[in-house]
């Protein structure tokens, strides 16, 4: 094991030298972009505690993150960073820090410090620094789970999420990193859950959601505990049955494993719950029959073509006009963009005592 240093004694970030490894440039990535200068300031928040965290060794790197599904493709490229990072005692400063305030206040939604987007200009370090930070947590959000009796089979597909994400940039960039690093935080903070087909998130609501959704006949309020519903990919066919499958696991696993947060309502966000997919699918489709599921009581006004196009194409990179249209899936999306149409995200809500299938 590699352990890393103490945090709360922060050594002053040192800029680029002249190593010639080019990983400080992660810290100057950081300071000169605004949300990587606020990370960087709030993990000198003095509320958040120092933690004792240690790395694998090399030997023992390749399994921990193949546990974690991540593509084999992409363990020597992190072997080699893992090298240059635990050779940089400012990185490893760096890492220390960014794992207490991932940690901080574990388990409770909306808390943490975090991750940012590491710039571009930091290269493949910027890419993957994340991935060192949710390996370094790993031990403690294992901990996590085990105190709340969480079955290791439920934890390990939750976090094999981790390798999914980067099997997402790699099919749409051919490199390896992680496309929303702050994506896999709820995950290594006890929040989210893979159950099935579905992931749910333990979440509060927020005040303008809790205002729609009482608009929309639901008797919350600001605050209260609720699941946020997401749909990855790679999961396969997002069928009625597997997501009755979904909810009715939701149900049980949280009613035993977090019986306090007795959440009336699951909400989704998510263009899929966007009303214009009825005029092309099917009404059996499943993406028809999975907005039945939910009372959709917003549309933004504001357009989400880039979003649709990701999630069915896997990237926006290719010219429109070179995106196969073999599915009814891609026939809609792209039709209607080429009509001039936008695809727009739909918020949609419901019931949690809903019956599965109902």
């Amino acid at each position: 094991m590699v352990t890393l240093p103490s945090w709360r004694k922060k050594a002053p970030f040192q800029g680029a030298t002249s190593e010639g490894t080019g990983v400080l440039d992660v810290l100057d990535a950081l300071k000169g972009d605004k949300a990587g200068a606020d990370w960087l300031a709030a993990l000198d928040d003095p509320a958040i505690p120092g933690l004792a965290v240690e790395l694998p060794d090399a030997l023992d790197l390749p399994d921990v993150l193949l546990d974690l599904a991540v593509p084999h493709e992409d363990i020597a490229e992190l072997l080699r960073l893992y090298a240059e990072l635990t050779a940089s005692p400012e990185l490893m400063s760096l890492l220390g820090r960014a794992v207490a305030g991932l940690l901080w206040r574990m388990g409770e939604p909306g808390r943490g410090a975090g991750l940012p987007e590491v710039p571009a200009a930091a290269g493949a370090m910027g890419r993957c620094f994340a991935v060192f930070v949710f390996v370094a947590a790993l031990p403690h959000t294992r901990a996590y789970h085990r105190g709340r009796g969480i079955p290791d089979d439920v934890s390990r597909r939750t976090l094999a999420d981790l390798g999914r994400n980067l099997a997402v940039h790699r099919r749409r960039f051919g490199t390896t990193g992680l496309l929303v690093p702050w994506w896999p935080t709820r995950h290594f903070r006890g929040e989210l859950y893979q159950l099935g087909r579905l992931q749910f998130e333990r979440l509060r609501l927020g005040r303008r959601t809790a205002e729609g959704l009482r608009r929309a006949g639901a008797a919350v309020d600001a605050g209260d505990p609720a699941f946020g519903v997401h749909i990855p990919d790679f999961r396969g066919p997002m069928t009625p049955q597997a997501c009755d499958d979904s909810l009715a696991r939701a149900r049980e696993f949280f009613a035993r494993h977090f019986p306090e947060e007795p959440a009336r309502v699951a909400v989704c966000h998510s263009w899929l719950l966007d009303p214009q997919l009825r005029q092309y699918l099917p009404a059996g489709s499943n993406i028809v029959r999975f907005q039945e599921r939910f009372d959709i009581w917003r549309v933004d006004e504001e357009p989400e073509d880039d979003t649709s196009v990701a999630f069915v194409f896997g990237g926006t990179e290719t010219p429109r006009a070179q995106l196969p249209r073999r599915t009814s899936v891609q026939r809609a999306v792209l039709g209607h963009l080429d009509a001039g149409g936008h695809w727009y995200l739909g918020h949609g809500w419901f019931p949690m005592r809903r019956e599965p299938g109902a």
